[in-house]
C-alpha cells in the first residue's frame, strides 16, 4: 500500500509501527498540532492515517472538530493505551475507522490496516451491533433505503440467505461452510447482491438488512460461534477484541 501516514509527538512509537508496518510503504510524522496534521495528509493524500490518541488530548476542546477534518480526508486509525468503549463510540461516531492498542503485535496491526484501507471498519464486537442498530434507526426511515428493501425481492433465496448472515456478522469463511458452499462462490452473491441492490459495501447492505422485516436470523441465535479475542467482520466491519 502507498500512502500510508503515521502520527504522534513520540518518536519510539512511530518507530514502534514502522517495524510492525514492514513491507509497507509509509510516512512517519512527529507532530503535536492535528491542524499542521491536516496539512500534511491533504498533500500526501494518503490512503490510511494511524494517529495516536494523545495527539487529540493534545489540542484539547477543538481536537474533535480537527479530527473530523482529519477523517473526511483519509481513512483514520486512532492508536492509543487504553481506549474505553465510550471514547471509542465516540471516536467512530467522528469518522474513526478504527481503534488498536500501541502496542499491538504487529501481524494484527498489518490486518488492521488492510482491513481499513478496503473500507470496513475495525471496531469491538459490541459497538458494531449498537452502529447497526442506531444506523438502522435513522436510514430505515430514509427514502433511499425503502426504495432498497423494495430491491430484496430481486434476491434469489440464496442471495437473501447470505445478505442476511452478512447483516448479522458472519464472515465468508462462516457463510461458506453453513451454506455448504466455497468462499468463491460466496464473494460472487455477494457482486451480484451488491449489484441488485445498489450498495456498496458489507455495512450497507447490513443497514439495509437490519431494517427488513422479514429478516428471520437474529444476532443472537446465528449459527456461527465466536471465541473471545477472536477476528470477525462484522457488517462491513473487522471487530479486534485486542485494543479492550
Amino acid at each position: 500500500m502507498n500512502n500510508l501516514i503515521l502520527a504522534s509527538a513520540h518518536q519510539k512509537r512511530l518507530a514502534s509501527w514502522g517495524r510492525g508496518l514492514n513491507g509497507f510503504v509509509s510516512t512517519a510524522l512527529m507532530v503535536d498540532k492535528l491542524d499542521a496534521l491536516r496539512d500534511e495528509v491533504a498533500q500526501i493524500k494518503p490512503e490510511v492515517l494511524l494517529l495516536d490518541l494523545e495527539l487529540l488530548e493534545l489540542n484539547g476542546r477543538n481536537s474533535v472538530a480537527l479530527l473530523r477534518k482529519l477523517c473526511a480526508e483519509t481513512r483514520t486509525i486512532i492508536m492509543g493505551d487504553a481506549i474505553s468503549e465510550s471514547l471509542e463510540w465516540e471516536l467512530l461516531k467522528a469518522g474513526v475507522r478504527g481503534c488498536c492498542r500501541n502496542e499491538i503485535e504487529a501481524n494484527f496491526l498489518k490486518q488492521v490496516v488492510d482491513a481499513v484501507q478496503l473500507g470496513e471498519l475495525w471496531i469491538r464486537r459490541s459497538l458494531t451491533c449498537r452502529l447497526i442498530d442506531e444506523l438502522g434507526k435513522t436510514t430505515s426511515k430514509n427514502k433511499a433505503y425503502r426504495a432498497t428493501l423494495g430491491l430484496l425481492n430481486s434476491l434469489t433465496q440464496r442471495e437473501y440467505d447470505i445478505a442476511v448472515r452478512v447483516g448479522n456478522g458472519e464472515n465468508n469463511k462462516q457463510i461458506a461452510h453453513v451454506c455448504s458452499i466455497t468462499e468463491r462462490t460466496v464473494k460472487a452473491h455477494l457482486t451480484e447482491i451488491f449489484l441488485k441492490l445498489g450498495v456498496t459495501d458489507r455495512l450497507n447492505l447490513a443497514l439495509v438488512i437490519s431494517a427488513d422485516s422479514r429478516n428471520g436470523l437474529s444476532k443472537s441465535n446465528s449459527p456461527s460461534g465466536n471465541s473471545p479475542g477472536q477476528l470477525k467482520p462484522l457488517g462491513g466491519s473487522r471487530v479486534d477484541d485486542s485494543h479492550s
